[in-house]
């Protein structure tokens, strides 16, 4: 396993995106700064910011301690998240065969769990207008993703866990009740003993947020 001796440089706002990596540097209990870019001042479109984050979305962090010896920036969560796994050997098995399995369920929170997450919750509670087809879509796809999680992703805990916690945390926003699902319900609770989870999820709780810009997270 990697050490890290000088921080990781966080830039951060707390939304199910920016969860995934808070979460992540916390079970991995390496140094790291927070960097707050605030979403509803629209920091994220600065342009000193978009030289590290191009697609001007939130999470990004800049690795000082990069493999060739330099800094290097990484953006998008689920590329963070497999960077670091790779880096520090946590939460992402050698086996060839297990790796595969995260890859599926981190792929699937990507492309499924995060967008319909995100769209539903900005149909649901952001647009100026109310628009039955989309927020019945969407609140349906949610319903259907979450009938698929079991009681670890991919049979024990890793970065597929942590990338969906946040979102999955969030439920009420999609209109979801997570009674109806047990396998779900279990999952939710046995992340949320996790004290890394806990902190991960509590940074930036302080601050005052406007979730108005809830359809940015897409992902």
């Amino acid at each position: 396993m990697s050490s890290q001796n000088k921080p990781i440089q966080f830039y951060y706002w707390p939304t199910p995106n920016g969860w995934k990596i808070s979460i992540m540097l916390e079970e991995l209990s390496v140094p790291y700064h927070v960097n707050y870019v605030n979403l509803g001042r629209g920091e994220q479109f600065k342009p000193e910011f978009l030289k590290i984050s191009p697609n001007n979305r939130i999470p990004v962090i800049v690795d000082p301690e990069g493999s060739d010896g330099h800094a290097i920036p990484i953006f998008e969560s689920g590329a963070i998240l497999l960077y670091l796994a790779r880096k520090f050997g946590c939460f992402y098995p050698e086996n060839g065969r297990k790796r595969v399995l995260v890859e599926e369920w981190l792929m699937w929170q990507m492309a499924g769990l995060g967008p319909m997450s995100g769209q539903a919750g900005h149909f649901r509670l952001y647009a100026s207008e109310k628009v039955p087809y989309a927020i019945e879509r969407y609140t349906n796809e949610v319903n259907r993703l979450y009938g698929v999680i079991l009681e670890y992703l991919a049979e024990s805990y890793s970065i597929a866990d942590i990338a969906c916690i946040g979102w999955v945390s969030n439920y009420m926003a999609y209109d979801q009740t997570i009674e109806d699902f047990p396998h779900l319900h279990r999952w939710l609770r046995t992340m949320r003993k996790r004290p890394a989870v806990q902190k991960g999820l509590e940074l930036g709780r302080h601050m005052k947020i406007n979730f108005s810009t809830y359809g940015q997270e897409q992902n």
